[in-house]
């Protein structure tokens, strides 16, 4: 089995729901199977710190399971048109990962979740891409053969998966953000499979 890295920061929950939703997709390919992991809160108080292990959800992310991962989905919710802190925080800390080039070839996905509808989804989605195209990571995004991205009146953009939470953030995902979040793991699955069929 091939293990995809589904990779996420959630504050109020849609982040984390989208990232179950993409592991659901990525076990419909046959031989590929999700690792879901998250990462920590951070603070501007440098004595704060988190639990070694979160009090609930998906285990902290570790360096092995980016070295060990066939893809990566990464998500996060928007920080006016940016990625969440904590994620950026994470990935600033990769150089390691970089230095040894362990995700070059890789295929990843990115993944968002906002209160406004036009609060910067495409921008976070793509604030997410650079720093995988710095590590040689191959970006999938989600081609118009997925029709719920011209009927959609929510989230989903081809630059990866979306979602509306709304001011509240309390919106549940709507049907088309539900099927495009499969519809992208499932994508991302088949692209890991056919490099690894390829020996790349």
């Amino acid at each position: 089995m091939c293990e995809i890295l589904v990779l996420y920061y959630s504050r109020h929950g849609s982040t984390a729901e989208m990232a179950r939703l993409i592991t659901r997709g990525i076990g419909e390919v046959a031989g590929m199977e999700a690792r879901l992991r998250t990462v920590p809160e951070i603070s501007t108080v440098c004595e704060a710190t988190e639990e070694a292990i979160p009090a609930q959800g998906a285990p902290y992310v570790e360096p092995e399971d980016l070295k060990e991962c066939a893809a990566l989905a990464l998500g996060s919710p928007t920080r006016f048109g940016n990625m969440a802190a904590p994620l950026k925080y994470f990935l600033d800390n990769t150089s390691p990962q970089w230095l040894s080039g362990s995700l070059i070839g890789k295929p990843a996905a990115v993944f968002t979740s906002t209160s406004s509808l036009h609060g910067g989804q495409e921008s976070t989605l793509l604030s997410m891409m650079l720093p995988l195209l710095h590590h040689g990571m191959l970006i999938t995004g989600l081609p118009y053969s997925e029709t719920d991205l011209m009927h959609t009146r929510s989230g989903g953009t081809p630059y990866g998966a979306s979602h509306f939470a709304g001011p509240e953030n309390n919106l549940p995902l709507s049907e088309e953000e539900h099927r495009l979040c499969i519809a992208l793991g499932k994508r991302l699955a088949m692209a890991a499979q056919a490099l690894q069929g390829a020996g790349v």
